[in-house]
């Protein structure tokens, strides 16, 4: 069944390589034609921002949020240590929606994403579109296959320095906190990228782009200004997100494992997703922003809550990284980079080496969240404490 799927102000920011000349048996030649001309077509329209400031299309807060981003990219750059790009000195102003179209999709009793082979990057657990016709087709090929499937939009993407990024209309139309979010989390991306390890460089990318806009946000405009609070409470509903995701996966997970058969997992998957929309309703009251209200009215698949996780799943894992590190961005980035040399799953590495420190301090507790004990999946007619009450 294909999903549309957006949760409000929390837009999906994927990395895309757009390899014009890179061609290798087993990648989709026809989908890197498309996004090279969409790309293309994004270069080609773009102009320098100073440009851009002075078109009459933009209202006075757009242009705010447009000068914004040079101090953005600085503070970033100097404060953050993130890589210095050319990305982000252009603006295209010719479209106000969204850049990009995302296809996933899994099998109906895994929670294992489809993947696309490409160069550069290696293995993706998604495609991106330029025009949903293309992205409609593609989930409709997929569909009929017997897959779940969903579609999504993502508010920006980066060619990891491959090309010069613009800044695009939507993001200026959008608020302030999501636009300083967005260019810090594409900057991460041109960072660090690891080939292969998708959930590891959306959270990472995640991570650096809600603490380092508290940080950009506290030093630039101090820290009793009204977007600090927003970008505060924005941390605070990630982790409350984040915890209720793992847990649902988690179930889910459990389930998929167990010898039942495929027609009894779906239904135990069908209460499984009931019982996380009530917990979900139950969690609301505990949200600070709006940002993870379209959950609620998500039809729930494996494809989307996936793609979800790709983002936000393992944001307590991050955080924790993040500490370790003496809240030093440029240090974290170098702690991964050396643990990335490691064979294997980058998250799971990570995991594992949390609870190496964790069990040789006698004070530490794994607790809830990432990394956890799994609950087994409870039959249909129990309650599953899905969501909950997060610690």
């Amino acid at each position: 069944m294909k999903q549309h799927y957006s949760l409000k102000k929390a837009a999906f920011r994927i990395p895309l390589i757009l390899a014009l000349l890179l061609v290798a048996s087993g990648c989709r030649i026809s989908h890197i034609f498309h996004a090279a001309a969409g790309q293309a077509r994004l270069l080609a329209g773009a102009v320098p921002v100073e440009e851009g400031l002075h078109d009459g299309r933009l209202s006075r807060e757009e242009k705010e949020r447009l000068r914004l981003v040079s101090q953005i990219k600085a503070f970033g750059e100097e404060a953050l240590g993130l890589k210095k790009t050319r990305n982000f000195e252009t603006v295209y102003l010719k479209s106000p929606g969204p850049p990009l179209y995302v296809v996933s999709a899994c099998p109906k009793d895994r929670l294992q994403p489809v993947t696309w082979w490409f160069p550069i990057v290696g293995e993706m657990p998604y495609l991106g579109f330029f025009n949903l016709r293309g992205a409609r087709n593609e989930a409709r090929n997929l569909t009929e296959k017997g897959l779940d499937v969903c579609i999504g939009t993502a508010e920006a993407y980066s060619t990891l320095g491959w090309f010069r990024d613009p800044i695009t209309l939507n993001l200026l139309k959008g608020s302030t906190l999501d636009l300083v979010e967005t260019v810090l989390h594409e900057m991460a991306h041109s960072t660090l990228y690891i080939k292969g390890q998708g959930a590891f460089n959306e959270g990472l990318a995640v991570l650096v782009g809600k603490v380092g806009a508290l940080s950009f946000l506290e030093a630039y405009y101090g820290k009793e200004h009204h977007l600090v609070l927003e970008a505060r409470n924005s941390i605070h509903d990630e982790r409350l997100f984040s915890t209720f995701l793992d847990d649902l996966l988690a179930r889910l997970e459990d389930l998929y494992r167990s010898p039942l058969s495929l027609e009894e997992k779906m239904e135990r998957r069908g209460h499984i997703f009931k019982k996380a929309r009530e917990a979900f309703e139950q969690l609301k009251p505990r949200f600070k922003t709006d940002r993870f209200g379209g959950f609620g009215r998500l039809s729930l698949n494996n494809a989307s809550l996936v793609t979800i996780g790709l983002y936000h799943r393992y944001f307590p894992l991050f955080e924790w990284a993040f500490k370790k590190n003496g809240r030093s961005i440029k240090k974290m980035i170098d702690y991964f980079r050396a643990l990335s040399a490691r064979p294997g799953d980058l998250i799971q590495n990570i995991m594992l080496e949390r609870s190496l420190l964790r069990s040789s301090s006698p004070r530490e507790t794994l607790g809830r969240g990432v990394g956890r004990r799994k609950k087994p999946c409870p039959p249909p007619g129990e309650r599953s404490p899905v969501g909950g009450t997060p610690g």
